[in-house]
């Protein structure tokens, strides 16, 4: 998300070795041999995604093991690992991806969720402990979600859209039976943000616009069912449901009302208070607590990198970890009885493992290795967090990664690499995808251009209805940035991305036709006119909030036009390769075969790659590693060589 090249390191050891002729026989065999200790060995796109891709810790109820979901197979499918031995056992076998949710709190069944070829139209199950399957929430047009269990297991929630197809209504659903009954009927647009442990309140949420956002409360046990505002306030500001305390006391919840980054902040569901109850420097991503409430976990997005705290809330002290390996901690949660921790731990050249430890013992288990055996982490890559100056002076962040080849001898060429969003961010962790290209010689620039998320609020807005304007400006001058590097070959850099990403991909061949050799548009959009009209109606609630940021097709039109890239196309000369899954919902496959016809109509060399079983993002293991093998073919043709 091919064949093998010889490295210029290899070719350079050869060239020594021929020159030798020349020199003595000492010095020979010296040169040669210093350049073979820096011979990085090339993988291919099958090695690369032989590696694992794994997620999810829920525990058993005994706490002797653990729920995943893990792409081993090819899709991802459930499986669930014994502590004490490490042993896999596969729970799902479908020919679409499954996503685990977790065990019931008193018995062994597992709840998860699946949607069909990748239309995002995701449906909860119950697999039984006899391996039978349940579809707790079927209709060809339903999506739904879930939403927690109460406290004592006897009913856990959903949120589905069966009754309008806009809007997720509230059921509860009784463990034993899985009878379903409605809780909230979602009439005024708002999402559903936690539930308290007990089953009695409801935190909802509403987008005002994208700057502006609501908290509500909503008591079940009132006769009327009406949620109850509590964030209210004057200026525009961001709030947001995060979790109850395990009293069911207190809410609570994220805003950024206080500063630039987002805080945590307590209401008092009796009293009506709020009080301050975590902040940070940079956003807090964050916060959850064990069974009991003892340990809090929370994560602050600091630079790009996930920070991950854990107090016990007896002491307020943070917890001493075990030593581990180098890595993000990630995905923490606890067994019942809270004497055990599951984590993963994750690293630019290593992808997540799965860890357990026993509180208070002196080492952790590593459970899984997901990294291929054929591949040696020595070879890979780690990121720096750099920054640059744009065009008018604004500081842009983004993180690069430097093929362990290039120096100023041996120039590699480089990809600018947008993320999606609008409002995303490129963050360090593994990307086989990445990681694929880097070993292959191609520097990777991931530009967190203005309008990116992790970098305070203002920043987040620098772009709104200015998309494909001053955020493309960020890339184009991310790409001067990269000619800067004396180790870059200045005159072979190219622009790649996904969604968002890919839409700047064509937008940057389109209006900056003369700046970046290759694109490679992955399920981008080209036709923003089309896009914002045709969103799926499950983002009913989002959609004042994304017209806010991207502007509204009944005013903005003449805008939409003027960036979208599809209208033109006449201006695209460089080549260009499209990827595109045909079930995608949001990015409909009509605007990739709209634009591939176009620029080939320009007589410019264009490459399709369409998936006929997948959507918006490739979660079968053999697509993605075609997509590889396509995407490193394109590079080496039409700019490496």
């Amino acid at each position: 998300m091919k064949p093998s090249f010889q490295l210029a390191t290899i070719a350079c050891a050869l060239s020594l070795a021929l020159a030798g002729c020349s020199q003595s026989n000492q010095t020979t065999t010296s040169a040669i041999s210093q350049q073979q200790e820096h011979t990085i060995k090339q993988y291919d796109a099958e090695t690369f995604f032989d590696t694992t891709s794994i997620m999810g810790s829920s525990f058993s109820p005994k706490g002797d093991k653990i729920l995943v979901s893990s792409d081993e197979s090819g899709i991802y499918s459930l499986y669930e690992i014994d502590i004490k031995t490490a042993n896999k056992k596969r729970l799902t076998n479908f020919e679409d991806s499954t996503y685990a949710v977790r065990y019931f709190p008193n018995d062994e069944r597992v709840l998860f969720t699946k949607d069909s070829g990748g239309n995002e139209r995701y449906h909860i199950y119950v697999r039984e402990t006899d391996g039978t399957v349940k579809d707790l929430t079927p209709g060809d047009e339903t999506r739904a979600s879930f939403a927690g269990f109460t406290d004592d297991g006897k009913h856990f929630f959903i949120t589905s859209n069966q009754r309008d197809p806009k809007f997720m209504d509230l059921y509860r659903v009784d463990s034993s039976r899985y009878e379903i009954t409605p809780v909230y009927q979602n009439t005024l647009g708002l999402d559903v943000g936690a539930i308290s442990p007990d089953g009695r309140f409801i935190a909802l949420s509403k987008n005002n616009s994208n700057k502006d956002s609501d908290v509500f409360i909503l008591d079940t046990m009132k006769k009327t069912l009406k949620p109850e505002l509590i964030t209210r306030h004057d200026n525009e500001a961001q709030y947001g449901p995060e979790t109850f305390s395990k009293d069911s006391k207190s809410l609570y919840y994220s805003t950024d009302a206080k500063g630039e980054f987002s805080q945590v902040w307590r209401y008092d569901l009796t009293t009506g208070e709020h009080s301050p109850a975590l902040k940070d420097d940079w956003d807090v991503s964050f916060i959850y607590f064990s069974k009991s409430g003892r340990y809090q976990v929370s994560g602050v997005n600091a630079d790009a990198s996930t920070k991950v705290t854990i107090i016990d809330t007896k002491t307020n002290k943070q917890i001493d970890m075990p030593a581990l390996p180098p890595g993000n901690l990630r995905g923490v949660s606890f067994s019942a009885d809270e004497k055990s921790m599951a984590f993963y731990l994750n690293s630019d050249t290593s992808p997540s493992n799965l860890f357990v430890w026993q509180l208070g013992e002196t080492k952790a288990k590593k459970l899984t290795h997901t990294l291929s055996d054929a591949i040696d982490q020595n070879d890979l890559v780690e990121s720096t967090i750099v920054r640059f100056k744009s065009f008018d002076g604004l500081e842009i962040p983004g993180v690069l990664y430097k093929p362990k080849q290039a120096n100023s001898n041996n120039k590699v060429p480089a990809l600018v690499w947008v993320h999606g969003g609008p409002g995303g961010q490129s963050r360090t962790g593994y990307s086989a995808m990445q990681q694929h290209l880097v070993n292959h010689g191609y520097a990777i620039f991931a530009v967190n251009n203005r309008g990116s998320s992790g970098y305070g609020k203002t920043f987040f807005h620098l772009d709104d209805k200015k998309h494909g304007t001053d955020d493309l400006q960020d890339i184009v001058y991310g790409k001067k940035h990269l000619q800067s590097l004396d180790w870059v070959d200045a005159d072979k850099i190219g622009i790649m991305g996904g969604s968002y990403g890919g839409f700047m991909t064509a937008a940057a061949l389109a209006f900056e036709p003369e700046e970046f050799k290759v694109g490679i548009n992955i399920f981008g959009v080209t036709n923003w006119v089309r896009t914002l009209n045709s969103i799926p109606p499950w983002w009913e609630s989002f959609k004042k909030a994304l017209y806010d940021e991207m502007g509204d097709p009944a005013t903005d039109g003449e805008r939409h036009r003027a960036i979208s890239p599809l209208f033109h196309a006449k201006n695209i000369t460089k080549p260009l390769m499209v990827i595109q899954g045909a079930n995608d919902p949001r990015v409909l496959q009509v605007e990739s075969d709209e634009l591939v016809a176009a620029v080939k109509a320009n007589g410019v060399p264009v490459e399709y790659v369409l998936f006929d079983d997948e959507g918006h993002g490739f979660t079968k293991k053999e697509n993605r590693i075609k997509a590889s093998n396509a995407y490193l073919e394109f590079l080496n043709t039409y700019l490496k060589n």
